[in-house]
């Protein structure tokens, strides 16, 4: 494998990915902004002359409140543009890796953690949109490699793109005397994106279909927002939790992807490697 056609280069995960597959692979993305609006023609002109090997597909919009405010533009993100990279992945023989989402999992009444074989029915514009795009990718590409991501998080630095997540939501409650509201009945789990990013390549040798990916977590919301405060040091930690009391289950089971030999941290032991990698605890 030596050419990756990546989307969403500019964005949270997309950048981090482009970092770091550039040294060792032939790294291609389109033009800024392009795919907004491309044809279906032109994507799959464009992807034939650069004939990858792979094509990591990691745009979206995933702001869930947007694409509920926004359904027809989310659509053609969430949902066609995968589709066109899956008809040009099976034209040009490309293995097609795409990013779906635990949203697919909002509204299960079920606890405890969910398995890719459950019957699903999304509450909201967003997991709807992912869970009809795994569908129809799969109709016409079975090889491709879904992955439904958790939360992700990383922190300022390296000249890479940022997004609101636990830890700096954390932070600056800390730092301005706020609080952060979480319910001890959502269960999910959140991710260290560099984790995600270093096991994106052995997703590519996975069979098609649909897996979790990501750290899983056993533990309540604010069980882990207390626990993020305290690795990370944060002053008065027990202070900067507010009870909130909203059910959700997003607790996922990556028992499936462990069998391919792909494993996470748990999400509570994610936060420690985070914080090591930033040299800020030892």
């Amino acid at each position: 494998m030596e050419r990756i056609y990546i989307t969403g280069a500019g964005g949270f995960v997309g950048a981090r990915a482009c970092r770091r597959l550039q040294d060792s692979y032939t790294v291609l993305t389109p033009p800024k902004g392009w795919m907004a609006t491309c044809t279906e023609e032109q994507l799959t002109q464009m992807l034939t002359e650069m004939h990858p090997e792979v094509i990591l597909h990691t745009a979206a919009i995933s702001d869930t409140g947007y694409a509920e405010s926004h359904p027809e533009e989310a659509y053609r993100a969430n949902v066609q543009l995968p589709l066109w990279l899956a008809r040009a992945a099976a034209q040009c023989g490309a293995k097609l890796v795409a990013f779906s989402s635990d949203q697919v999992y909002a509204g299960v009444q079920q606890p405890g953690p969910l398995a890719e074989t459950m019957a699903l029915s999304p509450a909201n514009v967003y997991g709807r949109q992912k869970l009809e795009m795994e569908q129809r990718v799969l109709e016409v590409c079975p090889d491709a490699v879904l992955l439904r991501a958790t939360w992700m998080y990383d922190l300022p630095g390296y000249g890479l793109p940022i997004r609101g997540n636990l830890p700096l939501n954390l932070a600056k409650a800390a730092l301005y005397g706020e609080k952060v509201r979480v319910s001890s009945r959502d269960y999910r789990g959140i991710t260290y994106v560099r984790q995600a990013v270093e096991n994106l390549l052995p997703a590519t040798a996975l069979p098609g279909g649909v897996y979790n990916y990501g750290s899983e977590n056993r533990c309540d919301m604010g069980t882990t927002a207390r626990a993020f405060a305290e690795a990370m040091q944060l002053p008065n930690a027990d202070t900067l939790i507010e009870a909130a009391d909203w059910p959700r289950n997003l607790a996922m089971d990556c028992a499936k992807l462990h069998g391919h030999g792909i494993r996470f941290d748990a999400t509570q032991d994610g936060i420690c490697r985070c914080l090591r990698d930033y040299g800020l605890i030892k």
